[in-house]
């Protein structure tokens, strides 16, 4: 009867000293300047699709040499998908006329329109700008409002390379891609 209690006293030891001691970073929800009236009722942002390296928990920064290089001790707090996907939803919510949510979306009744967000560019450079690039998606779900394709482009200032300039350069950059995904569907 000892033995099992004393395998698991040794186990939970051996685990909490495999604990890093990374800081943990959220993605930033930096509200929009002004509320966008919006033509069409509900939008539900699909789950952002993001590069391989951009997907991982690190928080990474492209050194002079062109190697994507993690910041020591420091990781998203999220998932990174569900940390942007989140962010611009609730961006979206705020920031516009529109009840917008993440997928899946909660109601009985689906939503009037769905974004699909590809980043196919997400790097915070040393020299100084973060950069923020891919396409957005709008989708009809009722057949009645216009279903387009977007690309965009979006630097950001990158004021240091430590993991706090880099979330908050990417806090402003997803307030910009918001604001640009607002003013498409804009009335």
């Amino acid at each position: 009867m000892m033995l099992p209690r004393l395998s698991l006293i040794v186990a939970l030891l051996a685990l909490s000293g495999c604990g890093g001691s990374n800081d943990l970073f959220l993605v930033p929800n930096t509200p929009m300047a002004e509320q966008i009236r919006v033509n069409t009722r509900s939008l539900e942002v699909r789950d952002v699709v993001l590069p391989a390296y951009a997907a991982e928990a690190d928080i990474l920064v492209q050194e002079a040499d062109g190697a994507l290089r993690p910041v020591p001790g420091a990781l998203w707090a999220d998932d990174p998908r569900t940390g942007i996907t989140q962010a611009l939803a609730l961006q979206l919510d705020q920031g516009t006329t529109a009840t917008v949510s993440a997928e899946p979306w909660p109601l009985f009744d689906g939503p009037d329109r769905s974004v699909q967000v590809t980043i196919d560019r997400m790097v915070a450079h040393a020299e100084g700008n973060f950069e923020l690039g891919g396409q957005f998606a709008m989708i009809s779900r009722t057949g009645t409002a216009r279903e387009f394709l977007r690309r965009f482009s979006i630097r950001e200032p990158l004021a240091g390379t430590d993991p706090q300039a880099v979330a908050a350069a990417l806090g402003r950059a997803l307030t910009s891609l918001t604001t640009e995904i607002a003013g498409s569907i804009a009335r």
